[in-house]
């Protein structure tokens, strides 16, 4: 259903309010680089401290402004199952492709409670929903076994993995077979995670660097390995950057450099240090995004 390169979109800020104008020319060059979907309203998206009605109206406009061209995945998760629900039914109402529902995070459900919260979202609303399974951020780590009971599930197809183990690929493909959709949520393992079973990158990178995300794909399912760890070398450094700080400050930062967007972010993110975008701006010349 996805593939390739993926882009987990930042959500720009001007004077405190959300900067449309820019999102949607963000948006649209990420398309014209070959990104292969956009996700907005995710964690890059710093869906924690968007009101409602913003998180609502960033999804609107992504939707607009890709008018078809690529697959929008609306960041549709939370906490609170029947929240998630509410965001999930927006995001079908507005055209999205697919909602990412990441797994509750403070809660700490339990195996059985992670079951029963995709399950009354699937029950809820009749749009396909990638999990999301992110420990470092939500504490809780979803089980293959638990994968492969929502797997079951007509609405759930495929998972954003970022757990960092490159084990977890290999075993949630031989317990659900491989029409479940395998996205990367970690930048830097991407080679090995699409040797393991993967089919793509839901990715923080490709905010900046969409062209040379979008080739590494690309090249992988043409079989050119030469060109695969050609810039796998090249953005490894640069995937490493994006995340000397907490994200997004790094990659908001970047794509302020590349004139996309100011760097501004929402607190409890803050601006990151002198010596953090001395790493930032190094690895971006080394990848050949800056002079």
């Amino acid at each position: 259903m996805f593939q390739g390169s993926m882009t987990a979109l930042i959500t720009p800020f001007k004077d405190g309010s959300v900067d449309e104008d820019a999102f949607q020319s963000f948006v649209d060059w990420q398309i014209d680089e070959g990104t292969e979907a956009v996700i907005p309203c995710g964690t890059t998206g710093e869906s924690p401290t968007l009101t409602h009605a913003e998180h609502m109206r960033v999804t609107e406009l992504c939707i607009e402004v890709v008018n078809g061209r690529v697959p929008v995945i609306a960041g549709t998760g939370s906490n609170s199952t029947e929240e998630a629900i509410e965001l999930t039914r927006h995001a079908k109402d507005a055209g999205a492709t697919a909602g990412l529902v990441v797994t509750p995070y403070y809660n700490k459900p339990t195996q059985e409670g992670l079951y029963q919260h995709y399950k009354a979202i699937n029950d809820a609303v009749d749009l396909p929903i990638l999990i999301y399974n992110i420990p470092g951020r939500s504490i809780v780590d979803m089980s293959v076994d638990t994968m492969a009971r929502l797997a079951e599930l007509p609405n759930i197809v495929g998972v954003k993995d970022a757990t960092s183990d490159l084990a977890r690929p290999m075993l949630t493909k031989l317990a659900i077979g491989p029409d479940f959709c395998q996205l990367s949520g970690e930048d830097a393992t991407i080679v090995p995670f699409l040797a393991g079973g993967g089919v793509g990158c839901i990715s923080v990178t490709a905010n900046i660097a969409p062209g040379l995300c979008a080739s590494l794909h690309k090249s992988w399912r043409d079989g050119d390995m030469t060109a695969v760890m050609e810039m796998q070398d090249r953005l490894i450094p640069l995937h490493m950057s994006m995340f000397c700080e907490t994200s997004p400050g790094p990659v908001k930062y970047a794509a302020q450099l590349l004139g996309k967007c100011n760097a501004d972010t929402r607190l409890p993110i803050c601006a990151i240090t002198e010596n953090s975008k001395d790493v930032v701006k190094e690895a971006m010349v080394g990848a050949g995004l800056l002079n």
